[in-house]
């Protein structure tokens, strides 16, 4: 797994986490995209995890 990959997977995990953290202190406007953009990144991080470890062996 390249290194870029894997600072993708964390940092889009993170803005999941936080978004869920602080759902309550998010204006509604913002929470809105912010949660679709968290889940886009969180479904592009489990693809490229299932894509690294289908090119691992």
């Amino acid at each position: 797994m390249e290194s870029t990959y894997l600072i993708f997977i964390i940092c889009a995990f993170c803005l999941g986490l936080v978004v869920i953290l602080n759902k309550n202190s998010i204006p509604p406007k913002l929470k809105r995209g912010l949660a679709i953009t968290s889940i886009f990144m969180i479904v592009a991080a489990f693809i490229l995890i299932v894509y690294s470890f289908w090119n691992l062996g």
